[in-house]
């Protein structure tokens, strides 16, 4: 038998078909969150508080959703800065799911959570975030 030689330049493929990429389980808690979120009718409602303050003209932002569910993981994952949790979203492919993204699509960047932070009153993103983390009930347990 002859030896077999290391190819020095290998083309690479054009293109790879979604089917091909790599299936990695899923983080079952996040996709629970998911479910209690979408029967609370989170984003609907998310989307009718913070509606007056964005434009109806220019480029769309990042959906509430998206934003606050960012906002979720930096406190599931006790992650303080935006741009940790802005990070860890874009290294985990069951993060980028729990954000409704694809996985060959990118996670919004530190910068956009900033500028929605500075966009949003104070008072909406507490109301957002205290209906979801912050209070008792199947997202969070009761500490005793």
């Amino acid at each position: 038998m002859a030896m077999g030689h290391w190819r020095t330049e290998q083309q690479q493929e054009f293109w790879i078909a979604t089917e091909e990429l790599s299936q990695t389980p899923r983080h079952v808690f996040y996709e629970r969150v998911n479910e209690l979120l979408a029967e609370a009718g989170f984003d609907a409602w998310l989307e009718q508080l913070c509606r007056p303050h964005y434009s109806q003209k220019g480029r769309g932002s990042i959906a509430p959703g998206r934003y606050f569910r960012m906002l979720m993981i930096g406190d599931f994952e006790d992650i303080d800065s935006q741009r940790g949790i802005a990070w860890r979203c874009s290294d985990s492919l069951s993060l980028k799911s729990f954000l409704g993204c694809q996985s060959h699509e990118a996670t919004p960047e530190y910068l956009s959570l900033t500028r929605i932070t500075s966009r949003l009153p104070l008072g909406e993103q507490t109301g957002a975030r205290s209906h979801t983390s912050m209070r008792p009930g199947p997202l969070r347990p009761e500490v005793r």
